[in-house]
């Protein structure tokens, strides 16, 4: 796997293209069409989900491994949390390098696959993964939990936010259906899975499941966008989507779908331990 160590963090970062960027939008991943927007929290429930996931992961002197760090949003403040190291895994050569240029020489950035990051068995205190798995079918869904688990240390813990549905008896067919359209809007196959789902896919891993809580997915929502990205952040992505007709028109299309299914779908975040 390739190590990225940039030294210029700030210069490194802004100089990186987003991935997908070449792509046109009308078929560009949603997360990546909301960073092409200006948005950096791409998370389901929010940053303080995340924030309370990431305190409760106790990241300060751990070993810590991220797993497709996305814009490096969540590597900012596990940096921040002073651990012993950091160690993302990314397979798009483009966010590993934005990443890269978050860490500087405080971590390293590898290219590799979740399921198969090539990192030494019982190497790690924490592993951390968001909005990642919710972009996986089943399978690749265990091959990333059990990963973790294989990568972690007796005590460490992983830590998840994903995609959730509520609840947990959701009626089969409405899930279908919400499912199909999500894939339409974001044009990505996302399963995201009830928080009964996610408990037993890190129980299924061999991990014990700590804490567990939900927020509301309310990525485009005015509220949310100001609490997360800060009125600066608000105002970038109000003038992007403003002024370039075919984001905004994406953008519409992710929120009529969001709204026609604000009920049904939660952030949900787990942090579960691997037995000793």
């Amino acid at each position: 796997m390739e190590d990225q160590r940039p030294t210029s963090e700030t210069a490194a970062s802004a100089a990186a293209p987003l991935p997908y960027a070449n792509r046109p939008l009308a078929t560009a991943p949603g997360h990546w069409v909301l960073a092409r927007a200006g948005k950096r929290v791409l998370r389901p429930g929010g940053a303080a989900l995340s924030t309370a996931m990431l305190a409760r992961a106790r990241l300060s002197g751990a070993d810590i491994v991220e797993l497709a760090p996305g814009l490096g949003r969540t590597a900012t403040e596990v940096i921040a949390a002073d651990p012993a190291s950091y160690t993302a895994i990314d397979r798009d050569p483009d966010a590993a390098r934005r990443v890269a240029a978050v860490v500087g020489d405080r971590g390293s950035v590898r290219r590799g696959e979740a399921a198969q990051t090539g990192l030494l068995d019982a190497s790690a205190d924490v592993v951390i993964g968001e909005a990642m798995l919710s972009m996986q079918g089943d399978k690749a869904k265990a091959a990333i939990a059990a990963e973790a688990a294989r990568v972690l240390r007796p005590g460490g813990r992983y830590a998840i936010h994903e995609l959730g549905v509520v609840p947990d008896d959701i009626d089969a067919a409405h899930y279908t259906e919400l499912r199909k359209d999500l894939a339409r809007a974001i044009h990505v196959n996302a399963r995201p899975m009830t928080v009964a789902a996610w408990r037993q896919l890190l129980e299924d891993a061999g991990l014990v499941v700590d804490w567990a809580d939900t927020a509301p997915m309310a990525l485009l929502k005015l509220s949310r966008n100001l609490r997360d990205e800060g009125l600066g952040g608000f105002a970038r992505i109000a003038r992007n989507v403003i002024s370039d007709r075919e984001l905004r028109q994406r953008m519409l299309v992710m929120r009529r779908t969001f709204k026609r299914y604000e009920r049904d779908m939660v952030g949900v975040a787990l942090v579960a331990h691997k037995p000793e």
